[in-house]
């Protein structure tokens, strides 16, 4: 996105225009990381439209060091954790130690079970696989379903999603450990 750049110096310049097109351009992505993260499309669009009043209230503190995008997506994941707060009255915390072994390694079943080519047979489980995967999602903490969105569908590095989360570098291969443990044990029959 060539004119992102500009768009960013005239919104934080006051241009509403500029941020509206800043507005259209992440919206949809926006909406679809606060939904894999409340799991509810209202507090989902609650993150989003907190998310970018934040943005815009914010905007004379963006620096450029990141993109604009990554910028964008750290407050709306921070908005998304906060309506889970507000909607449990509890705090978002690392508990129970599990393995940190190396989270990308404990991937390696969703990933290649992601990657086979599909036949008939993969077809007809491809319902089952999705919803096993939902219920999943649903069951775990917010932290493990943040940590976990974060790193699998957003491809973010454990470093960015330390700072998301104010989480540190084992808590959140704790909680990534967990979900994928999590994920392997419900898709696991399906084999």
């Amino acid at each position: 996105m060539g004119d992102e750049k500009t768009w960013v110096e005239a919104a934080r310049r006051g241009d509403r225009t500029a941020f509206r097109r800043l507005v259209d351009a992440h919206s949809r992505p926006l909406y679809g990381l606060c939904g894999r993260i409340t799991r509810d499309p209202v507090l989902a669009e609650d993150a989003v439209q907190e998310a970018l009043f934040n943005a815009w209230r914010n905007l004379a503190g963006f620096d450029g060091r990141a993109s604009f995008a990554t910028w964008l997506h750290r407050i709306a994941v921070n908005a998304a954790l906060e309506q889970l707060r507000k909607r449990s009255g509890k705090e978002l915390v690392a508990t129970d130690a599990a393995p940190a072994d190396d989270e990308d390694a404990a991937g390696d079943f969703l990933a290649a079970r992601a990657d086979e080519t599909p036949g008939p047979d993969r077809h007809a489980s491809g319902g089952e696989i999705r919803r096993r995967v939902e219920t999943e999602l649903g069951r775990m903490t917010a932290l493990e379903r943040s940590a976990f969105v974060l790193r699998h569908h957003e491809g973010q590095s454990l470093e960015e999603i330390c700072g998301q989360l104010s989480i540190n570098v084992s808590a959140c291969k704790q909680a990534i450990f967990r979900a994928v443990r999590k994920l392997r044990g419900a898709l696991e029959p399906l084999r």
